[in-house]
């Protein structure tokens, strides 16, 4: 026998939600619209639930992990939402319900999608996803030129969309490496300041360096430098010591080597920056750009080939897709899975951070770009692209050239030379094992 939800209860707090042209219950009434585009039509980041009799909706955007778990009462099944797994425990144990919980029993809602619950109950049935973002591929001329000018004008316009979102007064912060993300991101904000009248002194590119070493620290200053940028470089330093892949494995809830490494520098950035700023809130990274433009070392995963990269749709973005038999309910796939590096980490300081290549708009220039065509089924090709498209759209759409060095993950250019290896385990099982051992928040 089949029973409706008995109850829904909704932890997302509103404040959460990033939108910029609506309202939350706008927002709730496009994820109940039959009409095409409602929901992709939405600005900024949202984690919606909206219950209709017996249906209950959810949609997230890229950048706003979204978790549910069906819970039994006397009365009937119990959904509750959340975007922690911890919450959810929590809740849980707040009703005497703890013996229901285990981690793997949460469902991750996947971005681009419409998940759709329906009479749950025992049997529980499977969620229904409908993609709400499904952007035409390799529709754009093999010019990188061409490319490079929509990306980067793509990415100018989604900082504008942004930025008029904002109070005009509050200080913005971008974490920044040099790198060809985060450099593209500050000439962006400091042109699109410029251009807008506003002043660019509330603009600040944060860079970081453990125990006063690291490569980042050293190309961001070349960056700067040549860019005659300088005064917006400040340089956080912090010690090794503070830097703690169990607290980071706590704070994402996963267990992937890259993203706890990446969260484990993260966190330690934006500690001393609260630290040194208690009241700054506003940051904008680059998360989302290597998986628009494909820049992975593909040999590090022994499951991929240029040609799985290049030819399945938003790999790098949402994983092998819901469809998969690789798909995991408990976690998302790619960048929808791992954007809690950011999200969660930045919450956990205080902060709200934002990535312009994690719009629809953005990833949809990505899309367009006919890889294979352009890297002919050569990995170097495809490693050398990004550079070129991106530098190549700075130039045509701010007139300035933009530095490009070698890609260096965060974890290894924060670091001295060797520091990462030393630090990280690069076990997935060792982390794994950090996240089952941790205490359970409520439980």
């Amino acid at each position: 026998m089949s029973y409706p939800i008995a109850r829904v209860i909704n932890l997302v707090r509103p404040e959460s939600q990033q939108l910029w042209s609506t309202s939350l219950a706008e927002a709730e009434g496009a994820l109940l619209s039959t009409e095409p585009g409602a929901v992709l039509s939405l600005d900024g980041s949202f984690a919606l639930v909206v219950r209709e009799g017996e249906r209950v909706l959810l949609a997230r955007s890229l950048d706003h992990p979204l978790r549910y778990f069906l819970a039994k009462a006397a009365d009937g099944p119990v959904l509750i939402v959340a975007e922690r797994i911890d919450e959810i425990a929590a809740e849980l144990a707040r009703h005497g319900w703890s013996e229901q919980f285990h981690p793997s029993y949460t469902r991750m809602v996947p971005a681009h999608h419409v998940t759709t619950l329906r009479l749950v109950g025992c049997p529980d049935p499977n969620p229904i996803h409908e993609r709400f973002f499904d952007p035409p591929r390799g529709s754009l001329p093999a010019d990188v030129d061409v490319i490079g000018r929509h990306y980067v004008e793509a990415v100018y316009a989604e900082l504008r969309r942004w930025l008029a979102a904002q109070d005009p007064a509050a200080p913005i912060g971008v974490p920044f490496s040099g790198g060809i993300d985060s450099g593209a991101i500050l000439l962006c904000l400091n042109a699109l300041l410029l251009n807008e009248g506003q002043a660019p002194a509330r603009l600040k590119a944060f860079t970081l360096s453990v125990d006063g070493e690291g490569e980042d620290a050293r190309q961001a200053r070349e960056f700067l430098a040549r860019t005659q940028l300088e005064m917006l470089g400040e340089t956080i330093e912090v010690t090794a010591a503070s830097l703690d892949p169990r607290l980071a494995v706590a704070v994402i809830e996963d267990y992937k080597p890259l993203d706890v490494e990446c969260a484990t520098v993260n966190l330690a950035l934006l500690a001393a920056l609260r630290a040194r700023y208690p009241d700054w809130r506003l940051l904008v990274d680059g998360d989302g750009g290597d998986e628009n433009l494909k820049d992975y070392p593909i040999e590090e995963n022994r499951e991929l080939t240029i040609r799985s990269v290049v030819s399945n749709r938003m790999l790098y973005q949402e994983g092998w897709g819901v469809d998969s038999i690789k798909h995991s309910l408990t976690y998302s796939g790619g960048y929808s899975r791992s954007c809690v590096r950011g999200f969660a980490c930045a919450r956990q300081h205080g902060f709200v951070s934002f990535s312009p290549y994690t719009r629809p708009s953005v990833i949809a220039v990505a899309e367009a770009i006919p890889f294979a065509e352009l890297t002919s089924g050569s990995t170097e090709r495809l490693y050398a692209l990004k550079g070129e498209i991106v530098a190549c759209g700075i130039l045509a759409v701010l007139g300035l050239r933009l530095p490009v060095f070698p890609k260096r993950r965060f974890q290894h250019g924060s670091l001295p030379a060797g520091g990462a290896a030393d630090l990280f385990a690069g076990d997935e099982r060792r982390y794994r094992g950090y996240f089952e051992a941790r205490p359970t928040v409520g439980a």
